[in-house]
């Protein structure tokens, strides 16, 4: 390998040894007696493409490029930060303060993909649906592009418009939509009573409100002749996960809820009982419970729908749930550019892993699938599934 080579070569290579020095994905390979074997490897291929490229490469481009496939390839929600990134992030970016979004929560599979839509967004009103993939934004493909470029680009002032390519299931032909940025002003969590004694609430963001609005609700629904509730989550993906696990203390009132589990394997339980609940707090929420999934139930409400279920307080009614239940944090390298890191992933009571593999009801519904375009059915196949449960039960 000539100088020029070999300097491209430390040049791209430095930041892979700097994630490895910070724990990243190389730490563990680093701590055994092929430590650099990966490294190596990575020294060839980068030669390989010096060597036989049809075109000139930037040394620049390929180290991003790297960098940017080492973090994804671990999971959805990590990514690599340039440094213009890892400013936004840290002085808490306008972009992502801004008022205007167009309510969708996104993951990457390929191209960034629809995990959910909010309530009364400007997506779902345009009829863009959980498991939707987003080919572009304004034009700009997202087949390389992080969940957190995605999100940012999706904010902005409200008013403004954002266009986005959306391809669904095995259609061939991409549709264009535009979406104008609005404030979030839903409420978080509404309900209602149904027949036959039962209680609907839905949730459709987990804030720091939605403990306490699905209190209140609960409790009106009661006085008002309810025995038995179903708690919608569907396409529910919104919320930190403390606040899922907040709402299933309502229902739970003893035993675990989840678990953390961090780096190396170290696990931490979470209770539901707290010190407040110890020094007599507010009785658990007794009425019988049916929990609605889907492919769009996400993060804390995932959490809430495995903590209720687990403990026997509830039964989930629906489809699989999407699977991300981790919590990331900044990790900086050296030239200001940054790693955002899944550190800490969240298992089920019973020590069963959520991140990743989503959760299964224990009763299994679909809802209909719907063409770009095509009118929502008007029947609920989960929703009278979980109503004859309840009967069922009594």
């Amino acid at each position: 390998m000539n100088p020029k080579t070999r300097l491209i070569v430390l040049v791209v290579s430095a930041p892979i040894i700097a994630f490895a020095v910070v724990g990243g994905f190389l730490s563990k390979a680093l701590a055994r007696e092929n430590a650099y074997q990966h490294l190596r490897v990575f020294e060839d291929v980068v030669q390989l493409i010096l060597n036989n490229y049809v075109e000139p490469v930037e040394p620049d481009r390929v180290m991003k490029g790297a960098m940017r496939g080492l973090a994804e390839g671990l999971d959805p929600d990590s990514a690599y930060l340039t440094a213009a990134q890892v400013k936004e992030l840290e002085s808490g970016d306008a972009v992502f303060k801004a008022a205007g979004e167009v309510g969708i929560q996104l993951t990457r599979q390929y191209y960034l993909r629809v995990i959910a839509t909010r309530d009364g967004s400007p997506a779902q009103v345009a009829g863009i649906r959980p498991g939707d993939y987003v080919r572009a934004i304004d034009g700009r493909p997202t087949r390389e592009m992080s969940v957190f470029e995605g999100t940012r680009l999706l904010h902005g002032a409200s008013g403004t418009k954002v266009t986005l390519t959306i391809l669904r299931g095995s259609a061939t032909e991409p549709h264009d939509v535009a979406l104008s940025r609005v404030k979030s002003d839903g409420p978080p969590v509404t309900a209602r009573a149904m027949p036959n004694g039962v209680g609907y609430v839905r949730i459709a963001a987990f804030d720091g409100t939605a403990a306490e609005s699905v209190r209140k609700q609960a409790q009106a629904l009661h006085r008002g002749g309810t025995r038995a509730l179903v708690v919608d989550v569907r396409n529910c993906a919104e919320g930190e996960l403390a606040n899922g696990l907040a709402v299933a203390r309502l229902f739970v009132g003893a035993g675990t809820l989840a678990i953390r589990e961090m780096k190396g394997g170290q696990r931490e339980p979470v209770e539901a009982a707290n010190q407040k609940d110890a020094k007599g707090g507010t009785e658990p929420i007794a009425m019988p419970l049916a929990v609605l999934v889907d492919n769009g139930t996400s993060g804390a409400a995932e959490l809430f729908a495995s903590a209720v279920a687990e403990n026997h307080k509830a039964e989930l009614i629906g489809e699989h749930t999407h699977g991300r239940a981790a919590t990331q944090k900044l990790v900086r390298l050296p030239d200001g550019s940054g790693l955002w890191l899944s550190t800490v992933r969240y298992l089920t009571a019973a020590a069963k892993p959520i991140h990743e593999h989503g959760l299964v009801p224990q009763v299994e519904a679909e809802q209909p699938d719907v063409e770009f375009g095509g009118t929502p059915p008007t029947d609920d196949p989960i929703l009278t599934k979980a109503l004859e449960r309840l009967k069922a039960r009594g």
